[in-house]
């Protein structure tokens, strides 16, 4: 076993890791698991050209970098669809730049092929055990039976990634915090970020988290019980006072695997005080209007998203729904206490 040299950069997929578990790395005889952690370093710059670290900061790269990555299985159509491979590989695609590493399948036309990174080995312990984020969680699974006091949950769901759910759930933050009251925020779903749930602490939200404090780099392909676990978890730990708000971020669009399973449970559906609905122009609302009712039967209590911004695009929401259109960049007070606190 090697010892990891001092500098190196531990990714904010990499989150939950305490110190104590950053000591040495090695090859093993071992297929990668979601959350196996490997030391690496970068062989050929593409589209990725920075890493977050743990604490947010963005790092700058190059080819020679060293860091942790970790892998994981990414869903992203603007970017790229990456798996785990089958088999331990040296070479491998950096999906995404919280340090999630694996083989792209599929990606946007619009992007250059993705960073190469080498693995030099698996992370190991002290004790020469490999090192798996799902084994360091940070925040423990909810006790069982049930709670009778709960926070009031705010669900922002859309019609895709890059639909403007993220600004809405921090608007939503924002406008709570102004009114005084205590709000958390949470990305069930996702690839790991720090940037969105510390948007929604810039905008007020007092705790924040996402499923990589329970050790996972992404949710995609988690089975529904390890997905529920998030969700209860999560809702467990910031969700449990009935006198405090709670915004929930569920990621990419309601047709995704995850996202649309969580949303066809009633133990989820049945915590939403207020649905949010975004889309990036008004067709696609209107699509996804019909998707929640039919699909789903659920109809959401506003629309915003990259269309909130366009008068005419609320022009054309206007003739086929009276759910009401907020901006999130542009909030107003009555009209968000209407929406939120009715």
């Amino acid at each position: 076993m090697n010892k990891i040299p001092p500098g190196v950069i531990v990714p904010s997929s990499a989150l939950c890791l305490p110190k104590s578990s950053i000591f040495g790395y090695g090859l093993l005889d071992k297929n990668p698991e979601a959350g196996d952690v490997v030391f690496g370093k970068v062989r050929r710059i593409g589209h990725h050209s920075s890493l977050e670290n743990v604490s947010g900061r963005i790092h700058t790269i190059h080819n020679g970098t060293k860091a942790l990555f970790v892998f994981g299985n990414r869903y992203a159509p603007d970017h790229y669809e990456g798996i785990i491979p089958d088999e331990f590989v040296r070479e491998v695609d950096l999906l995404a730049r919280s340090g999630m590493i694996g083989q792209v399948q599929t990606k946007n036309a619009m992007l250059k092929d993705p960073t190469r990174v080498r693995i030099q080995g698996y992370l190991m312990d002290k004790d020469g055990n490999p090192v798996n984020t799902r084994n360091y969680p940070k925040i423990k699974d909810p006790a069982s039976g049930p709670k009778k006091g709960k926070a009031k949950l705010i669900l922002v769901v859309g019609t895709a990634m890059n639909s403007g759910k993220s600004l809405a759930a921090a608007a939503c933050c924002r406008f709570l915090h102004q009114m005084g009251y205590t709000v958390n925020g949470c990305k069930m779903t996702g690839t790991a970020s720090l940037q969105d749930i510390l948007h929604m602490n810039d905008s007020g939200a007092k705790e924040f988290a996402d499923f990589t404090y329970m050790g996972h780099p992404s949710s995609y392909m988690l089975s529904k019980d390890e997905l529920m676990n998030v969700f209860r978890t999560l809702d467990g730990k910031y969700g449990s006072n009935q006198k405090n708000f709670l915004v929930v971020e569920f990621a990419d669009g309601i047709n995704q695997r995850e996202t649309a399973m969580l949303l066809d449970c009633p133990e989820v559906v049945g915590r939403v005080h207020k649905l949010i609905f975004c889309a990036a122009d008004a067709l696609g609302a209107v699509g996804g209007l019909h998707i929640l009712k039919t699909k789903f039967n659920l109809i959401p209590d506003a629309i915003s998203g990259l269309c909130s911004s366009s008068p005419l695009h609320i022009r054309e929401l206007n003739n086929f729904t009276d759910a009401p259109v907020f901006n999130g960049a542009d909030l107003k007070l009555d009209q968000m206490a209407e929406i939120l606190l009715n």
